[in-house]
């Protein structure tokens, strides 16, 4: 019993450089992670096998987001399981109508689909939803503004993102061009659930959040540059 006793002791004054260094070293996996992911992608020799890892990356990324989130209440799990579940629908029904974004389909990449839309879209859609709604609550402006910049902040990435989406297979449009509907039917959308975000009593502060963001935004954007 000594021993277990002096085992956990132990492990004490470990706990507070633990929590010290948790945000330099979640970012750090943040970059070096994307910084792989971009230089397989865009320069090696075998750029399917880091497209393959795509579904793992945002796995991860989510892990460490909400591994910074504080506050795991009924209101929380409720806001999303709310904006995932709305996020993966509202594809749905874009893939089988074409009416909300256009024509398309999903390509294989981002793993397994259900009614023919990838489960990790969902994930995706609550990820940047709580990411960009966590920044913009920081600004010192109406509620209603920051559901604004918030929705303006995914739209930013999506306009990166398309281009990109379509060379590595996330997803293709039928007719080629991407529809400039798409953005405006993504701003309406994301304006909703930060309306959604905004009102309800989420804890609202995650120091990782903006680092999420713009690792993701500068990944895009690289991308982006090399292959238009």
């Amino acid at each position: 019993m000594s021993g277990t006793t002096q085992d956990t002791s132990a492990l004490v004054p470990a706990i507070p450089v633990l929590k010290r260094y948790a945000l330099p070293l979640s970012v750090a996996v943040l970059v070096i992670f994307h910084a792989v992911g971009l230089w397989g992608m865009a320069f090696s020799n075998n750029p399917a096998y880091f497209q393959s890892l795509t579904p793992l990356n945002l796995l991860l990324t989510n892990a460490l987001l909400f591994g910074f989130h504080r506050r795991w209440n009924r209101t929380f799990f409720l806001f999303a399981l709310t904006v995932f579940a709305v996020g993966f629908l509202v594809e749905v029904v874009g893939v089988h109508t074409g009416l909300l974004f256009g024509s398309y389909s999903y390509g294989s990449a981002l793993g397994y689909k259900l009614w023919r839309v990838p489960l990790l879209i969902g994930l995706n859609w609550l990820m940047l939803v709580y990411v960009t709604g966590t920044l913009a609550d920081r600004l010192r402006v109406h509620w209603l503004l920051k559901a604004v910049a918030a929705a303006a902040l995914m739209v930013l990435l999506d306009f990166f993102l398309e281009p990109v989406a379509v060379t590595f297979d996330f997803w293709s449009w039928h007719k080629g061009a991407i529809p400039a509907f798409n953005y405006i039917t993504w701003f309406a959308i994301a304006f909703l659930l930060q309306l959604y975000f905004q009102k309800t009593a989420v804890y609202k502060k995650n120091k990782l959040a903006i680092f999420v963001y713009v690792v993701q935004l500068f990944f895009f954007i690289a991308l982006y540059s090399i292959i238009i």
